[in-house]
């Protein structure tokens, strides 16, 4: 049996991997690497090619994460609307009147294993867009070796509240995993 909380968070998943995979298609739209685009007064502090070359890589790899982990959830979510339920009802579940062959049970087992795939892709999807935003912070304000206060300012957060937000993220996805 299928319940709320099992939907609820797929339906979480998928809200949130969309938000997330649009910030990463503005993100590679914009050209952060563009010289005339900085706040960098001091050119030693100016972050190198590979400052930037990460940052893309990270794009795509959250991108690829964030895609993968809301397929996965897509795919339960069908697979629980095209299964039988006790409480069966061919007006409520089976709109299109569907003969009984057609449909399946789901493996309670693989409902859990697939939600904790998708909210580990998602998990990781938060990590590399973290790590690509620390990217971000470098190109425009001046690399982290260099001490700048602003670039502190905007990564001790960034490395503080997303940490803390994954966990609090994956508490909640393993909390469903054991329901």
């Amino acid at each position: 049996m299928v319940t709320s909380i099992q939907i609820t968070a797929l339906d979480g998943i998928v809200n949130v991997n969309s938000l997330f995979t649009f910030a990463v298609f503005v993100g590679l739209a914009w050209n952060p690497t563009s010289p005339s685009d900085t706040l960098i007064t001091d050119t030693a502090c100016t972050a190198g090619r590979s400052v930037g070359e990460a940052l893309i890589s990270f794009h795509v790899y959250s991108f690829s994460c964030f895609l993968f982990s809301s397929l996965v959830a897509l795919a339960l979510k069908q697979a629980i609307r095209i299964s039988r339920t006790p409480g069966y009802s061919i007006t409520q579940n089976n709109p299109f009147h569907l003969p009984a062959e057609f449909l399946g049970q789901v493996n309670k087992n693989l409902l859990r294993i697939g939600m904790l795939i998708s909210g580990i892709g998602s998990a990781f999807g938060c990590v590399f867009l973290m790590l690509a935003l620390v990217n971000v912070v470098q190109l425009k304000l001046g690399t982290l070796s260099c001490g700048s206060s602003h670039t502190y300012a905007a990564v001790v957060p960034l490395v503080i509240f997303v940490p803390v937000a994954i966990l609090i993220y994956s508490s909640l996805v393993l909390y469903a995993f054991t329901r």
